[in-house]
């Protein structure tokens, strides 16, 4: 075949009216920079059938109080307790978690225990308070959510599995001047893990 033949004007002309969308063979034949337009246009979302549009979802708003700004559900567990214009720092913390084994499990292998948090069942928090009596601390308990206020520290810490905050255990130590929370944890596939 002939090379003059492949590239000449008149070839391009029909290899862009083939390409071009039929839609458009109304326009002026003669003009090639438009079919060339039209060809970018097509793309692999292009090939099989036309696409509906789906119609868009306007989220129910609830009546209630007019006058509220926002809903209960739209505020964060435990930010009724997150004052940010409190001065009172930070104290130091680490969370440990415990896990109750025997015999059995650590040298037998009996049970399916193992060092991960998944098998434990206590979370325990330490929270050093230094220049602090007990009678000072005030301590507050949600099931994710722990709040602890003395004259000069402020922690309000989210816990990073809910816990049963009715059943807990608190022992401040004079002499370390550290307090020491002990809570048993809530977890969802807890029946599974301890079986």
């Amino acid at each position: 075949m002939d090379q003059d033949s492949v590239s000449s004007f008149s070839s391009l002309q029909a290899l862009a009216k083939l390409l071009a969308d039929p839609e458009e063979e109304d326009s002026d034949d003669n003009d090639f920079g438009s079919h060339s337009s039209s060809v970018s246009t097509v793309g692999p979302g292009n090939i099989g059938p036309a696409k509906k549009a789906e119609p868009t979802v306007i989220p129910d708003v609830k009546s209630g109080n007019s006058k509220d700004i926002w809903n209960t559900e739209e505020v964060p567990e435990g930010s009724e307790f997150d004052d940010i214009w409190d001065p009172r720092e930070q104290p130091e913390y680490e969370i440990l978690f415990k896990q109750q084994v025997g015999a059995e499990d650590i040298f037998l292998g009996m049970s399916r225990k193992n060092p991960s948090t998944a098998c434990c069942e206590d979370m325990l928090i330490k929270i050093k308070l230094p220049d602090t009596k007990s009678s000072d601390i005030t301590l507050d308990i949600q099931d994710k959510i722990l709040d602890l206020r003395t004259p000069k520290k402020k922690l309000l810490l989210h816990l990073p599995h809910p816990v049963d905050s009715k059943n807990g255990k608190a022992c401040f130590i004079s002499e370390k001047e550290t307090l020491e929370v002990t809570l048993r944890m809530k977890r969802e596939f807890d029946f599974i893990n301890f079986a």
